[in-house]
């Protein structure tokens, strides 16, 4: 997941206290000398940043807001043809602007009267015990920087579309909001490493890449899909599977590619009874007794 994902662009904290991100050459705003000071920038808001201080702004440009603005709208109509009934009903509740980039503290004050929620900035790489375990305290990290200009319905790693538009209307939802607690009091419980990937991957296989039967269509929860204007229009092509703790915690998922393997929850009611009870009660002995009957 994001973890995973800033692989592709590390931050560097560099003695002199300036802080760099490594874009790969392959990244649309590699040879941007403007893109990637914005990026440098922007990573450096969250290098300091203490958990209960207010998040340093960002001065987004007026291009940055205008990729946001088009986004946002493409975005809408999608969802209003794909997205599962609670994931818009968080969306209503949450009111994100559509015309400009909201800061993360805004986003945190527009969440935490519904859901608790706040939001951590991120400058890079977030440890995996730590990404997931501050979802148990209604935390959740997100990175402020948004996606080259030239490609506005893309981006290699997770930006701020993702992380507001994807996360913060599911977090919007009570319910959509227990499962992330959940997932973080999970990731807190487990000891072993294998445990802690197989919880992360279910994360992955429904809150970043869930899809659900809603009135006899199939509909997308995940943050993954639903903020991606390209996988919203190619997820019902994908192979489609059945929910399954085992498979879930093994499958193997490409992060750069869309996601052709995608576990169906028969409701919101059978995704809650089936993952959500396995993280409330999930231990390294039985995800090692999954994984086995898997292989």
């Amino acid at each position: 997941m994001f973890e995973e994902a800033q692989y592709f662009a590390p931050v560097e904290s560099r003695s002199d206290g300036s802080v760099v991100v490594e874009l790969a050459a392959s990244h649309p705003g590699f040879a941007d000398p403007v893109y990637r000071e914005r990026r440098n920038a922007i990573a450096g808001l969250a290098v300091n940043h203490r958990r209960g201080e207010p998040i340093p702004a960002a001065e987004y440009t007026e291009r940055e807001h205008g990729i946001w603005s088009l986004v946002t709208k493409e975005l809408a109509i999608k969802h209003a043809i794909y997205a599962t009934a609670e994931y818009r009903h968080g969306a209503a509740r949450l009111g994100l602007p559509e015309d400009r980039i909201p800061q993360l503290e805004e986003v945190s004050r527009l969440l935490e009267p519904l859901t608790g929620f706040r939001y951590l900035p991120a400058a890079g790489l977030v440890p995996l015990r730590d990404f997931y375990g501050v979802l148990a305290d209604g935390y959740f990290h997100s990175t402020q920087y948004i996606r080259h200009h030239s490609v506005p319905f893309y981006t290699p790693e997770p930006d701020v579309i993702h992380e507001v538009i994807g996360h913060a209307n599911a977090l919007a939802s009570d319910r959509y909001a227990a499962l992330y607690h959940l997932a973080g009091e999970a990731a807190r419980r487990v000891e072993s490493d294998e445990a802690l990937e197989f919880v992360s991957k279910i994360f992955w296989f429904t809150l970043e890449f869930g899809v659900m039967a809603e009135k006899g269509e199939l509909m997308a929860y995940g943050a993954g899909i639903l903020s991606s204007y390209g996988e919203i229009e190619e997820f019902r092509g994908m192979d489609i599977r059945p929910l399954d703790l085992g498979a879930m915690g093994t499958t193997h998922y490409d992060i750069t590619k869309y996601q052709d393997v995608l576990f169906r929850a028969d409701s919101l009611e059978h995704l809650e009874d089936v993952v959500g009870d396995f993280w409330a009660t999930c231990d390294d002995d039985t995800i090692a007794k999954l994984a086995h009957s898997s292989t």
